[in-house]
């Protein structure tokens, strides 16, 4: 058995013990959402939410491990062998504030609780006791058709959490649905009001989410389509689709684990790294993704001067690329833009000139020169500016050099201007 697997069962044990507890104690409990959804369609999944009609407090008394993240709401974080599991009251929710959260709840029935969720295909309950799917939304209908449509009015559904609209797009792209009619002319009339509804933190969750489906780039043509996307990007707002076409079209060849800040990177080709990382922080992304962006943007700058002139671009300069940890990654990104027959000449260029430079990258990466303040205070040079302008140098002729002795490096040093101890 894989460790997935093994990891799958052990979350649904821990889940079924809790189900269990709420029975015997004379409640009902069931696994709620997305996690029904996955089983009907045979795909795995540990994220097990449950629902029952005990109230909170009986919750937290039945479960000596809670967590209270959610409780005006009904919901209690429940922690058993070492797993959390969202366990909220059967509720009915009443007005909505600002196309977000509801400003006051009731605790309700299972059938009123499947209505207040967003779509037929998350609004199933399973009884893992019984073996039986209680489903008063058709949602069982709308998996088989192959459909993601809204619980009663998309209208209702989107005014009450706008994040709804991109939510149905990303389902629909996880698992090859098409969006419904009506939800669809809901989402391009409801699109407008997208912001200042949902945060931008919630929106990067969806791309994040979405960026791991084989159909991203459908995703953000789908968004396109509807007026999602020019609404979280207004610069993209009079783009012809078979611009956006084009710039998405190397995503399906995109290596696994890219950082979605690279997928949306080609949305934007002709942006200066002044726009890009002004971009990162209007999205509201972390350090290193923004990071990304620099790495990104310098390397393509590399790789189109190198096949410019590639003579004036010192070994020194190739070492540091290489020796960035966001390298590998980075330059498999970058290289698809290549024909087939030239991308391999290309791929096999670097890893010569990769395993030609490997003790310099190494030094490098370990942050140990090859040329050393002590070394050069042993020549009589103080420490001072002139004193790092030289530790660069000798740094840049060791490499360009393909030296390795320090004392070699220093008697080249001293031919240089820099050199006037």
């Amino acid at each position: 058995m894989f460790e997935r697997d093994r990891y799958e069962m052990s979350v649904n044990e821990s889940a079924l013990k809790i189900v269990k507890k709420l029975n015997q104690a004379g409640y009902i409990a069931y696994f709620a959402g997305g996690w029904v959804r996955d089983y009907l369609l045979k795909r795995p999944s540990d994220d097990i939410d449950i629902a029952t009609n005990a109230p909170p407090d009986a919750i937290r008394e039945l479960f000596p491990h809670t967590i209270l993240v959610g409780l005006a709401f009904g919901v209690v974080i429940v922690v058993i062998d070492g797993h959390q599991f969202e366990v909220a009251t059967f509720r009915k929710d009443f007005d909505y504030i600002g196309g977000r959260r509801p400003e006051k709840i009731e605790l309700s029935t299972p059938q009123e609780d499947a209505l207040r969720r967003d779509f037929t295909i998350n609004g199933m309950f399973y009884d893992p006791l019984t073996d039986t799917i209680y489903d008063y939304v058709e949602g069982r209908q709308d998996l088989k058709r192959g459909i993601i449509r809204t619980i009663g009015s998309p209208h209702e559904r989107f005014a009450e959490d706008r994040l709804r609209m991109i939510r149905a797009v990303r389902f629909a792209m996880r698992f090859d649905f098409a969006i419904d009619e009506e939800t669809q002319q809901a989402i391009q009339m409801h699109a407008p009001t997208l912001f200042p509804a949902v945060a931008m933190e919630r929106i990067w969750q969806e791309f994040n989410k979405m960026a791991k489906s084989v159909r991203f780039d459908q995703a953000i043509i789908e968004m396109h389509r509807l007026g999602l996307l020019q609404m979280i990007f207004p610069s993209l707002q009079n783009m012809h689709p078979s611009i956006l076409e084009e710039r998405v079209a190397f995503y399906k060849h995109f290596p696994d684990d890219v950082p979605t800040i690279l997928y949306l990177l080609e949305l934007f080709p002709e942006m200066s790294l002044e726009e890009l990382l002004e971009l990162c922080q209007y999205l509201k992304i972390s350090v290193q993704d923004s990071k990304w962006i620099e790495f990104a943007l310098k390397a393509k700058n590399l790789l189109i001067q190198e096949d410019v002139s590639p003579h004036e671009i010192h070994q020194l300069e190739w070492a540091r690329f290489y020796a960035d940890k966001l390298f590998q990654v980075g330059f498999d990104v970058l290289s698809v833009r290549y024909p087939e027959e030239k991308r391999e000449m290309i791929i096999e260029r670097h890893e010569q000139r990769r395993e030609r430079l490997t003790p310099h990258i190494q030094r490098l990466v370990e942050r140990k020169p090859l040329v050393t303040a002590a070394i050069l205070q042993t020549y009589g040079v103080k420490p001072g500016k002139q004193m790092g302008l030289l530790l660069k140098e000798a740094e840049r002729i060791a490499v360009q050099h393909d030296l390795h002795d320090p004392d070699i490096v220093v008697a080249l040093l001293k031919e240089t201007s820099l050199w006037t101890s």
